[in-house]
């Protein structure tokens, strides 16, 4: 294994939030076509990329707040109500205040920067404060610690075996629902509904190596 620094978030990305246009104007959403996505939009969602939300919004809807444009294989990453829904930007997209996202920088690899995010999760929930709800404020999220391998190779490396994995986990999830409702509950054994955990302890062995 090669080395492997101790950096933050800011170091290794740009943290952006994001914000919601008035929805009492429908100009703001009515036929838009820019990609807005909200945690309740990663509810139940257990790809990796996503590329659209439940809603679009329009360009006036995107002038009219303080969300902005995003570029693909941005790490997108629910900063409250819950902390911790993860995924990639499949495109350009932009969210709501509901978001403390990550645009990776040339030193890290999207890949194995989301894996980091996705299984440090609780580390980070641990980090959000609030009476109501918890939640990662901007300047948190900028400041968590990390280690990474100091070569983007060896990040993609790690990246690639964690992402073959997902690649398998992903695609009998899809056979399995194309089967009939007899048949889904066989295969999603076989698909491993324990995908996440054997990804999880896949990622710790490798950052240990």
């Amino acid at each position: 294994m090669g080395n492997w620094i101790t950096c933050t978030i800011a170091d290794i990305g740009t943290v952006v939030g994001g914000a919601t246009p008035s929805t009492k104007k429908a100009e703001n959403y009515a036929g838009g076509t820019i990609a807005w996505i909200t945690p309740k939009d990663l509810a139940d969602f257990s790809a990796r990329f996503i590329s659209g939300g439940a809603r679009n919004i329009t360009e006036i809807g995107l002038k009219s707040c303080s969300t902005q444009i995003m570029p693909k294989h941005t790490i997108l990453f629910s900063s409250r109500a819950p902390i911790g829904y993860i995924a990639i930007a499949a495109n350009e997209v932009c969210t709501n205040q509901g978001f403390k996202s990550v645009i990776p920088n040339e030193s890290i690899d999207y890949m194995f920067l989301y894996y980091l995010l996705k299984y440090n999760k609780e580390n980070i929930e641990r980090l959000g404060s609030g009476t109501t709800f918890k939640e990662i404020s901007a300047a948190t999220m900028r400041g968590i610690q990390i280690r990474i391998p100091e070569s983007l190779d060896e990040q993609k490396i790690i990246a690639r075996v964690l992402s073959a994995l997902d690649d398998k986990i992903e695609k009998n999830m899809r056979i399995n629902d194309n089967l009939p409702p007899h048949q889904k509950w066989k295969n999603a054994e076989k698909a491993g509904c324990g995908g996440n955990e054997e990804t999880a302890g896949l990622f710790s062995s490798l950052c240990a190596a």
